[in-house]
Order: C-alpha cells, then structure tokens, then sequence
C-alpha cells in the first residue's frame, strides 16, 4: 500500500468541498495534461455545472466559483478501461454475486446495464487508481448481450450510465487449442455447426428486419431479433472476441459478409494481422499485456510488444483488464498501459490508449477522453504520472462531481497498519 504524504492528504480533505458550488470549480496552477494537445504547466480548469468550460494558463474564476489549489501536481482525464466486469460480478467463488452470464447461445436482447451494482466494492478499489470509466460485458454463448459504457460512480446505475448499451457481444466461433482430449474431427465439427447458427442467426435477423419495413399482417415482435437491428442497421457496433490469426481472419470476413461494425476485442495475435486491420479501420480493445505469451514458443516479451506494433501499423487500440475475476483486477489498468512502454510504446500513446483513444473506439470521444471545452469533467488530480506506480490518485471529479476515495483496501491497510 502506498503511502500518501500529509500534505496531500490535507488537500485531499480540502477538495470535496467543491461540491458546494454545484459541480462549478476550478482547478489552477497545476500541469494540465489535456491529452488532445501540449500539456499545461501551471494551468487551469475551470467546470461549470458538470463540464469543461475552458482550459488554459491564469484562467481567472467566475464569481462565486470556488478556487482549488492545485500547484505542484498534475491534472489528468480520467482513465477508461475497455473490458470488464465490474458491478456484475462481486466474488468469483459464490454464484449468486455474478450476473454476468444467462442461459442460451443467442440472447442479443440482454443488457448487462440491468445486472449492475452500484454499491460493488470493486467500484471504489479501481477508482482509487483513476479508473473513472468503463465498459461492462457479459459473457457465456455466442451473442452474450449488450455491453455498457459507465462512469464509476453513482448511488443508482441510472447516474452510473454514459451508454447503455455500448456495442453487442459476439464471441466468434474457434476450435479449442488442445480440445481438452477431444478428438479434432469432433472439434471441427462442433466449430462448423457453430459458424453455421450463426450466420442462420444473422440470417433470421434480416427477414425479420424486412418483415417489419414493411409491416407484415402477422408480423410479430421478436424482442431477441429486435435487438439485432441496430447492429445490422450499423448503429450498433459488434464488439467480436477472436484471439488467433485464424479466427480473427474468420471475424474480419463476416463482418464484411454481413456489413456491420466491429470492434476486435482480447485480440491475442492481433499483430499477425496489423495491416488488414489498419486497412479495414478495425479498432482493437488488446488483450492483458500483464499475461504470459499465449505460446510456449513465442518470445517472452510478446505481450509488451504487441501495443507498440499496432501503433507503428497505425491501428487505434485500447487497454482493458477483463476483470475482476481470474486475477485480473481493473485497479490494474495504469500498469496493463505503462508495462508496453519499455518495449516500444510512447508514454504518450500509452496515455492515450486509456484516454482519449478508448472514447473513440466507443464513439464518446465528444465527450470523455481529453481535458477540452465542452467535455465532461472526468478528472483526476495526482502527483506524477498515473501510470507510475508510485504516483497517487489525490482526487477525482465524475461529472464534476468529487468522487469520495476511500475503499476497501485502503480501510484494511489502516486497521492492520494501526494495529497494537
């Protein structure tokens, strides 16, 4: 646990009381690290109700807006992770805290953004690290259900919700690597029966979006393929889990068959593929760079490298933890950026790869992802760079609202530091 200076817990202390004025501050004489452009030494914030209004050097303050300090540290966006879990799952081992998952193979109509829980402790934990946004996904099947965009923080998920529904899960059909002992003719074939469902699917979801254009005497609402239509109308996107060369390749082709959106998510070899990717526009939310080579004899250092490929190949990635859960703990996601800077990656493109990159995967680069007029203010206020471990999160602003820090893992390191 690191441990913070009194100095910075004072102004900690101190900051909450912005929220007096309504959401309308301003942050001044910190570096402002805007993302979208140079950074800010000794500059300003200034929120009014919520949102950016204007960022600058000596800024001065409207009447009546109260003035927060913050000379000597630095003031970042906050940071988005593009896969997870959290507030749909609480402890791995008891069943009836995860609703991530339903039963079924194609159940396109189902939101995650009604399972979640705002009152998650998983919630404060990543938040404590700068976390203030995130994509929650469900999972089990072919088409899980819809994913969600959220901000962190909110007494209901309604306050909690930026989008909710972000983008359709699909989980392309691959033949297992090993099979568990299952003979390969039987994988083949459970794979081909797989990739056959599902473009029969697709196929189901076409006549019925012809059936209902033209208003058919028996036309009946299937809410299942009713779901389906802002994905075939490209409004919706498909967020397409595929980790090999083979099965990405599979994704890529029936995306294109069927012309719809994709997303490429947990996209293990990726880098195999960089240059069709650049040339298809498909974005990628990467696999765990904090995870071992997905092959015993691929280079140790596969994981790390893959981010600094697909920027050379000009491929607009993001960073995600997929937790919590299976040792993946979205608290993580500053080091799951900063561990592929060693190996190629700027620290600015990592920056951006949980800022401002990942709003535009999602299509809400209008609104999070850089420190801009007009934005949200989803700020956080630290004393170094957030994806330094050492550096610490002093304050955050959610809608311009400030975001209490305290949590459970901060709570057991007082009580055992301070024990007798």
């Amino acid at each position: 646990m690191k441990t913070v200076p009194f100095c910075y817990l004072l102004l900690s202390a101190m900051l909450p009381l912005a929220a007096q004025t309504g959401g309308s501050f301003l942050l001044r004489g910190g570096t402002v690290h805007t993302v979208s452009g140079p950074d800010i030494p000794g500059g300003s914030v200034l929120v009014r109700d919520g949102r950016i209004t204007d960022v600058g050097p000596k800024l001065a303050a409207p009447k009546g807006v109260r003035v927060i300090d913050v000379k000597g540290l630095h003031v970042y966006p906050g940071l988005i992770d593009s896969a997870t879990q959290l507030g749909a799952t609480e402890i791995g081992s008891v069943r009836e805290t995860s609703d991530v998952m339903d039963l079924g193979v194609f159940k396109p109509q189902l939101r995650i953004a009604a399972a979640l829980n705002p009152a998650s402790e998983h919630l404060p934990v990543t938040r404590a690290n700068g976390v203030t946004t995130a994509v929650v996904q469900p999972s089990g099947g072919i088409i899980p259900g819809q994913a969600a965009l959220i901000h962190l923080d909110g007494w209901t998920t309604e306050e909690m919700l930026i989008m909710p529904a972000v983008a359709m899960r699909l989980d392309y059909p691959h033949k297992q690597p090993g099979g568990g002992g299952v003979p390969f003719a039987e994988l083949k074939k459970q794979y081909e029966a797989q990739v056959r469902e599902l473009n029969e699917y697709f196929e189901s979801a076409r006549r019925y979006q012809k059936a209902k254009a033209v208003a058919a005497p028996d036309f009946k609402t299937d809410l299942a393929l009713e779901a389906m239509l802002p994905v075939l109308e490209g409004r919706l996107p498909l967020l397409v889990r595929a980790e090999r060369e083979k099965t990405i390749r599979e994704a890529i082709a029936f995306a294109e068959k069927q012309k719809v959106r994709m997303i490429l998510q947990q996209a293990v070899e990726c880098w195999k593929v960089a240059a069709e990717l650049k040339a298809k526009g498909i974005m990628v939310t990467l696999a765990r760079t904090l995870s071992l080579p997905s092959d015993e004899d691929e280079p140790y250092d596969r994981p790390f490298t893959t981010p600094a490929e697909l920027f050379k190949a000009g491929v607009k990635f993001s960073f995600a933890t997929y937790g919590p859960g299976a040792g993946n703990n979205p608290s993580n996601l500053p080091y799951e950026a900063a561990a592929a800077v060693p190996f190629g990656l700027s620290p600015e493109e990592a920056l951006k790869a949980v800022t401002l990159n990942a709003a535009a995967i999602w299509g809400v680069e209008d609104q999070i992802g850089s420190i801009d007029r007009n934005k949200l203010a989803d700020l956080i206020v630290t004393d170094g760079d957030p994806l330094e471990t050492r550096t610490h999160v002093l304050q955050m602003f959610i809608n311009g609202r400030p975001v209490d820090l305290n949590n459970k893992h901060k709570r057991l390191y007082e009580k055992f530091v301070n024990r007798p």
